[in-house]
Parts: C-alpha cells; structure tokens; sequence
C-alpha cells in the first residue's frame, strides 16, 4: 500500500491498484464523497491520476471521483477516461455488464456504462456550455 497515496487522499484505500492511475478501492459511497485530497500530494504521486472508487447503493453500482493535479486538473466532473478502468473493474467484481455509475464531484456526472469484450461504452447526458467555428 503506498503510504503517500493514503496521505495525499487523507483517508486509506482497502485496495490499491496501479495501471497508468492509481485506483484506489474505499468500503463506501460515504468515503468518496468526503474525501478532502491534499492536491500538491496528489500531483506529486508517480502515476498520471488517482480514482478513487467505492461500491454504490440504490440502483447505482458504483460511484468515483478522479484527481489529477499533475495535469492541470485538480478533480474532474465526469471522466471517460477514468471509466475506462472503472468498468472493467466492477464488470468483474459485480459479475455483470451493464453498469450504472455516478461521479461525486461538486458538479457530479451520472454514467451508464456497458463491458462489450475488450471496449467499453459509456453514456450519459450532457448540458451544452459552449458554441463555436473553428477555421483551418
């Protein structure tokens, strides 16, 4: 278990996992959401970013937050790429395909997730913020 990894999230995992993040397993719901990084120690960890996951409750099979200061990005709302691990991960833990996920950022993100062999999708619904033209 990487005690910097504890630190930096304040609270420790009950399991650790590295690929190019960190995925940090907590027991519940309750402790992702009141997880208070220390971000300067966060983006000084040796991977890209920290997901932090728990089961979820409800009709919602699990919820995450993702942290990657290193990048410019403290906590993002709703990330795809984080999902990418995260589906697999539960798939094989809950032993099913179709999964409903919730991200518990301040702005949070509601995903509905599918295992389809070596690819994942994700879906979900999305608020338009921005228009523009771009020339080349």
């Amino acid at each position: 278990m990487s005690e910097a990894l504890a630190a930096a999230l304040g609270k420790r995992p009950a399991a650790l996992f590295a690929a190019r993040d960190y995925l940090a397993v907590f027991d519940g719901a309750d402790e992702i959401a009141a997880l208070a990084p220390d971000f300067a120690a966060v983006a000084a960890l040796d991977r890209f970013a920290v997901i932090a996951t728990a089961p979820g409750a409800h009709g919602i099979d699990f919820v995450s937050r993702f942290f990657a200061p290193a990048r410019g990005v403290d906590e993002d709302p709703a990330t795809g790429s984080a999902h990418c691990t995260l589906i697999p991960y539960w798939a094989a833990r809950l032993g099913k395909n179709r999964l409903e996920a919730r991200q518990l950022s301040r702005r949070g993100g509601a995903l509905s997730c599918d295992l389809r062999g070596e690819r994942v999708t994700i879906a979900g619904r999305a608020a338009l913020y921005m228009t523009g033209t771009v020339s080349i």
